[in-house]
Parts: C-alpha cells; sequence; structure tokens
C-alpha cells in the first residue's frame, strides 16, 4: 500500500506541532476527547432534521479503552464518523479542521450544538505520546468504514476497513519509557481519571471507561477481589452553567474548596454571564483570607479558562489585573479565538474585553458589598486592602474605582474609615485631608504634629501600612481635598496672626537657629521655631515629595543597602511656648558649649519621637548624663 505524503510542509510542521507548541504532553487526551464531542456534536445536529437516524442525546458517549500489555489507549466516540475524503482532507492535511468549516457554515443553525475544534491540529498532538496512530472510522450515510493509519512525519495511508456502528476509534500504541518520560503512565487508569477530571470534566457527554473496584468476594467476610465495572468518569454540567437558582450555596463553597484548595468557605461569590462583544460566564470567589504563599514570589494569580466546557488554561493571568490577583474562579467562553494547539491564545483581544469586564463586575460587587455588607468588607480588606492600595499606587492614582474602596484607620473610633466617610465629616473650613505615618495607631497618636491637629478639632487618618502613603501620593486628592502630611514643615494649621507671629521670633533668633542647625550637622535640612506643638518641646519634620514616613520603608526594602540610605529632609522644629526655647536662647550667650550637647539631644529626642532610630546611642547617652551632672 502506498504512503501519502501529508500536504503542507509536514515534517517540519508535525516536528514543530510536537516538540513545541504544546507544554504538555498529558494535553493529548483532551484533544481527542473535544474531537470527540465535536464528531457527536455534529451527528446530533443532524438528528435534529433527519427523522432516521433513531439515536436519543443520551445514547452518545465517548470511550475509553486501556491495554496495557499491547501498551494500547484508545479513544472511541459514536459521532458522525469520517469517510475517505474526511481523513484525507482532515487528516491529511495538518492545520485543517473540519469542526471550523462547520462552525463557521452561514447555513447552519447552531443554537444547541458547542463545537469545540477551531484548528486541526490538536489531534497531532498524540504523537507527543504514541509511536503509531490508527484511526478507524465509517461516516454516518456510508457502507463503507476506512483506517487512516500514520508512524508520524514519513506519511500515512488510507485503506478499507470493516466497521458496523457510525463512529471513529482512535488507537494510540504508547510510546516505550525513555529516560525520564515516563509514557507507560498515560497505560494507568489513575492517570487517565486524573487528565479527565482536570481538562474534560464538563464535556456534554459521557466519558466512560471500564476501572478497577474492589469488592468483597462472594460469601467471604474478608477476601477480596479486583472487578472491572463501567465508570463515568466526567461530571459533564459545569456549576457555573447552571441556573443560579438551582445552585445551593453549599454547592458553592464545596466547589470552591475543592477546586482550589482552600479550608474555608469563600467570603464572597460572584456570577456574571455575558452577551455581546464578548460571550462568557464567569463564577469567581473572594477567598476569606490570603493564601499561604500569596505574598512569596512563587504565587500565580489567574483564573481557569474554559473554552466550551474543555480547560484552555489551568491560570489565565491576563483575565485578572494584579490588585485582584487573590481572586479565584472560571471562566468559559465559546468564542474565543484560539490558536492551533489551544494553550495559548491567538490573539489577546477577546481576553483583553473579557479581563475588562471582569474587573468592572468585580468593582461592582465590592462596592454593594462595602455598602451593604460592612462586617464582611472589613474582613475583605483586612486581608486584601494593601492589593487595592498597590491598584492605585501602579496605576498612579489613575485607576479611579478603587479610590472608594480603600480604607485607613483614624482617630475617630477603632473602625476603618473610606476617604468618601472622612471627606463627608470634615469641618467646614478644613481644606486638606489630614494623614500620619507610624508603626501602629497608638505610636501615632502619640506624634506632637497629630496632637496639634487633633486640637484644631480636625480628624486625622493613620497610616499603618507601609504601602499607604505612596497611595495617596499617587492620589494627590480625594473629590478634591488634597492629602497633607502634618508631619510636614508646612502643615498648613496657623491662622495669619500665628503665621505672622512665629516669622518674627525665626528671624529675631535667626543666628541662634543656625548654631543649632552647624552643632547637628548635615542630618538636618533647617532649624526652626514652631507654635504648634503644644506643649511638646521638639518634633521632626520633612520638607520635599520624601516624607519622614517614606523614609523608613524606602530602607528596610530588600537590596536598599547596596544604594545606600535614602534621607528625607529633615526639619528640627523647637516649641517656642516651651520653656527649652528659652534655655537655649540663655546658653547662646552664656555657654555656646553646652547649647551644642543640648542641641545634639533635642534632635536625637526628636528621632524617638519619629519612631526613627538614634545613630549613636553611646554619645547620646554621655551627652545626658554630663548635663545631669553639670
Amino acid at each position: 500500500m502506498a504512503v501519502k505524503q501529508f500536504k503542507t510542509e509536514s515534517k517540519k510542521l508535525l516536528d514543530m506541532m510536537i516538540n513545541s507548541i504544546y507544554t504538555h504532553k498529558e494535553i493529548f487526551l483532551r484533544e481527542l476527547i473535544s474531537n470527540a464531542s465535536d464528531a457527536i456534536d455534529k451527528l446530533y445536529f443532524r438528528s435534529l432534521t433527519d427523522d432516521s437516524i433513531k439515536m436519543n442525546r443520551e445514547d452518545y458517549e465517548i470511550r475509553i479503552e486501556i491495554d496495557k500489555d499491547e501498551r494500547i489507549l484508545r479513544v472511541i466516540d459514536n459521532g458522525i464518523g469520517m469517510n475517505q475524503k474526511d481523513l484525507e482532507k482532515d487528516l491529511g492535511t495538518i492545520a485543517r479542521s473540519g469542526s471550523m468549516d462547520f462552525k463557521n457554515d452561514p447555513e447552519k443553525d447552531k443554537e444547541d450544538i458547542d463545537i469545540i475544534g477551531q484548528f486541526g491540529v490538536g489531534f497531532y498532538s498524540a504523537f507527543m505520546v504514541a509511536d503509531n496512530i490508527c484511526v478507524l472510522s465509517k461516516a454516518y450515510g456510508e457502507e463503507k468504514a476506512y483506517k487512516w493509519e500514520s508512524s508520524g512525519v514519513k506519511g500515512y495511508t488510507i485503506e478499507e476497513a470493516e466497521k458496523d456502528t457510525v463512529g471513529t476509534v482512535i488507537t494510540l500504541h504508547i510510546k516505550e519509557d525513555k529516560d525520564e518520560e515516563k509514557y507507560s503512565d498515560f497505560l494507568e487508569e489513575y492517570r487517565i481519571k486524573s487528565l479527565v477530571k482536570k481538562y474534560s470534566d464538563y464535556i456534554r457527554y459521557p466519558i466512560r471507561m471500564l476501572t478497577s473496584h474492589q469488592h468483597l468476594k462472594e460469601g467471604s467476610e474478608d477476601e477480596y477481589e479486583t472487578v472491572k465495572e463501567d465508570e463515568t468518569l466526567n461530571s459533564m454540567i459545569p456549576l457555573w452553567k447552571r441556573e443560579a437558582k438551582d445552585v445551593k450555596k453549599e454547592e458553592y463553597n464545596n466547589f470552591y474548596k475543592e477546586k482550589f484548595y482552600d479550608y474555608e468557605d469563600p467570603l464572597k461569590i460572584i456570577r456574571q454571564k455575558t452577551e455581546g462583544q464578548a460571550t462568557y460566564t464567569a463564577l469567581l470567589f473572594i477567598p476569606a483570607r490570603a493564601p499561604f504563599d500569596f505574598y512569596q514570589r512563587e504565587y500565580e494569580k489567574g483564573l481557569e479558562l474554559y473554552s466550551s466546557g474543555v480547560m484552555i488554561m489551568q491560570k489565565c493571568k491576563d483575565l485578572l489585573p494584579d490588585h485582584y490577583s487573590f481572586v479565584k474562579g472560571v471562566v468559559d467562553s465559546s468564542d474565543l479565538s484560539l490558536n492551533i494547539s489551544r494553550e495559548t491564545l491567538q490573539e489577546d483581544r477577546q481576553i483583553k474585553i473579557i479581563a475588562k469586564a471582569i474587573e468592572k463586575k468585580l468593582n461592582s460587587e465590592l462596592k454593594k458589598m462595602l455598602k451593604s455588607d460592612r462586617e464582611n468588607y472589613e474582613k475583605f480588606f483586612e486581608a486584601f486592602g494593601n492589593q487595592l492600595k498597590y491598584g492605585i499606587y501602579k496605576s498612579y492614582g489613575q485607576n479611579q474605582d478603587l479610590h472608594d474602596l480603600i480604607m485607613f484607620r483614624s482617630s475617630e473610633g477603632d473602625k476603618p474609615v473610606t476617604l468618601d466617610e472622612y471627606v463627608g465629616r470634615m469641618k467646614e473650613e478644613q481644606k486638606k485631608i489630614y494623614y500620619a505615618t507610624g508603626e501602629t495607631k497608638e505610636k501615632i497618636a502619640m506624634l506632637p504634629q497629630v496632637e496639634a491637629v487633633l486640637e484644631k478639632g480636625y480628624e486625622v487618618l493613620y497610616f499603618t501600612e507601609d504601602v499607604d502613603e505612596f497611595t495617596i501620593q499617587m492620589m494627590r486628592a480625594y473629590k478634591e481635598k488634597e492629602f497633607l502630611n502634618v508631619c510636614k514643615e508646612n502643615a498648613d494649621l496657623l491662622s495669619e496672626d500665628e503665621k505672622k507671629s512665629i516669622e518674627k521670633e525665626n528671624k529675631d533668633n535667626e543666628d541662634l537657629l543656625k548654631y543649632i542647625k552647624e552643632a547637628i550637622g548635615d542630618s538636618v535640612k533647617d532649624v526652626k521655631f514652631t507654635n504648634t506643638l503644644k506643649n511638646h518641646p521638639v518634633c521632626l519634620s520633612s520638607e520635599g515629595e520624601l516624607s519622614i514616613g517614606m523614609e523608613q520603608v524606602l530602607n528596610k526594602m530588600p537590596g536598599n543597602d547596596m544604594m545606600g540610605p535614602i534621607k528625607a529632609e529633615e526639619v528640627l522644629e523647637i516649641n517656642i511656648n516651651h520653656k527649652i526655647a528659652q534655655k537655649l536662647k540663655d546658653l547662646y550667650n552664656d555657654d555656646k558649649d553646652r547649647l551644642k550637647n543640648y542641641a545634639v539631644i533635642l534632635y536625637n529626642q526628636a528621632r524617638l519621637i519619629s519612631g526613627l532610630t538614634v545613630e549613636n546611642p553611646s554619645k547620646l547617652s554621655e551627652m545626658i548624663c554630663n548635663i545631669l551632672t553639670d
């Protein structure tokens, strides 16, 4: 029998397809099952208008057979089958698909038909695991059956064969094990069952296989025997395709915990079904807490991506923005444009449309949750709030939808507040949104500058997370109200008369302040008197964009020691109304050497109040002892 050559550049294309296109060899089973499902769909479609087809929908099936001794794996369907011309056309031409032709035929109304295959390369993925493939097929309405056979790039043969029933039998002779490649795994029942569950669980027709089960021998109480029983390997109906009213919350919870390996119920369940630019169904879950590896480099975001119930990607990262990387779930679309391997998308336009719609849905659902289920929203924000803040930071503040979702602790009560709530209760004369940074709410509340703002009756946001200040720096303002760090040098808390008074004090004591700055050295940008500190003697403020809080965050980041310390432009502020101010004036006139020690002690005192470290504790201790013993 003459061996026919593949059309197109077969050797090059087939070799590339087998060795390059598919990431995992196990994909071959998904492809063969999908093709079998397509064949059944075509026959079922014809049965809708052809009364001579006596099969009911429940009669259709896909069957898998294993023969370990002969190293044979078979995938069998009772679909529409192929005649000689079909075998020549669809299997003799790599990258041609009869399913694609069927799907694009405008004369056919396929409302209840789901054709999965769009490119005719999936079948050839079987050569990754098989050294010989035989396709025995009998087309509906044909008298004769035909056998297509190939051992790879050398070509194929087609000949008449015997087959009683309509449908197709694909027989793979599995390769021998080689080095680390354990092809024999594909002859194991557990492996086949796991692959069907993983990739083809939601194929709409039953996938059946004889599987081994242990039963007590008849008449025995302790002796078991192995019995082969017919088992349906797939569940067929995806949870997300069932009507929402027919699915209990317990079913959603069990599905989530089983599929995504969580021991807790999800905090929120979101369903979405859209038609239009992109037709898809999504079932999304917000976990109750962050996964153990969420902040590790190895963590992979992404939703499971299905095309008509067949899993295409286990984690499609392009479906989620980084700030929603914690979301789990599945997306199923029947109109994705897939490439020849079904593992990567031919183009990402559809995915981008779906991703944008999913992000919009998540924004909307979280806003509803914030409004109607505050307790659970606070739990969510405790677990994932920083992700939303990173989303604002990464978008340079442009992601407006996230602005209403972020929360902070504040001087008003123990509960976190939204920016909208803060602005809603601002005093009429208040022009800025005040905030301060620190390790804890308690430590921030003790800052001298915070006490000064609270004295005015204004609320202060407490930024205890590293990302907080970076986030609002990108936002700049919220509802036209600018953010202001109370530890900035110009905290905008003084009346015009108070401003004039302190400006006069600084001008009159210009030489004193210059001397104090020289005594401290380059650690500070400036030294000034202030009248905003109430009972506190000193504090540190900063000039420029980099605050003291941001300095602390940046200096503890990994790898920063290679660049050297990052330093904010510090300003030492001395309370003009505290008795220490008069003491400094007296020392400037009477004992400048002692004034140097006072200056250094006051600067280090201000650093400690701000939560900064003291650079030379021993020297500071010696100075304090000298003053105490004078």
